[in-house]
């Protein structure tokens, strides 16, 4: 199944044929067959599917991660497919932001100094300061994570991931650790954030209430996109519950 760009659409990311094999020994598993997507501008995506769909691997080769056994993705135009190591890096670096369902902060710094372990790398970042701020976190600046509950932590993460201002934010079950009303806070620093930096934005979820505050639902099985739609209207995050 093909998910393309609508007629005059210039996509951020585009992608061809992805395909990847993991091999243990003699076992290959299949996670992708042959997956064919774009990505276009500003849009909010949703990935739905079970474990062992493909989501997170077709995620990982969107954002640089990981690299496809066959098939094509561009950025921009430009191809991702056969980047060396440090071409991959540097794509990573100034384009893309990830969010992941375990927060990965250092415990010895501070919600601002997690924050600066990206800016002090990035071309053209936000501070620490502003990338807590958008996630509702200004007051919050100076805690440790041991300080901070679940949903903080995982708002600090996304603080630090869009701190570099990045064109494609690629967020893995960001809520797959946290209750109702603590994801809601989490999807709602994500929603803001894709308001104020228009940035392509894909999450990966298992829970199906998240799709309608996406533009675009995409359903993965089997390593194949199986179905696609599109929401008439986005649901705000705080209209959501399960």
């Amino acid at each position: 199944m093909s998910t393309a760009a609508p007629a005059g659409g210039v996509p951020t990311l585009h992608a061809r044929g992805l395909t990847k094999v993991y091999r243990t020994g003699e076992v290959e598993v299949q996670a992708l067959r042959g997956v064919d997507l774009d990505l276009l501008p500003g849009e909010l995506v949703v990935l739905l599917g079970p474990s062992g769909s493909g989501k997170s691997t077709l995620l990982n080769i969107l954002g640089g991660l990981d690299t496809a056994s066959a098939g094509e993705v561009w950025f921009r135009g430009n191809s991702l497919t056969h980047l060396d190591e440090r071409g991959l890096t540097r794509f990573r670096r100034e384009h893309v932001g990830f969010v992941f369902q375990f927060y990965n902060l250092i415990p010895s710094l501070t919600a601002a100094e997690n924050v600066a372990l990206v800016t002090e790398i990035a071309a053209r970042p936000m501070s620490p300061e502003a990338a807590l701020e958008l996630v509702g976190l200004g007051a919050r600046l100076h805690h440790f994570p041991a300080q901070l509950s679940g949903g903080e932590q995982q708002r600090v993460a996304i603080a630090r991931a869009i701190a570099k201002r990045p064109d494609i934010l690629l967020c893995d079950e960001p809520t797959g650790a946290l209750d109702s009303h603590t994801g809601v806070r989490v999807l709602e620093a994500i929603e803001h954030i894709h308001a104020e930096l228009g940035t392509t934005t894909v999450l990966i979820t298992h829970n199906a209430v998240i799709a309608d505050m996406s533009d675009r639902v995409l359903v993965m099985g089997d390593g194949h996109i199986t179905e696609e739609r599109r929401n008439p209207r986005r649901r705000a995050a705080r209209e959501l519950s399960w």
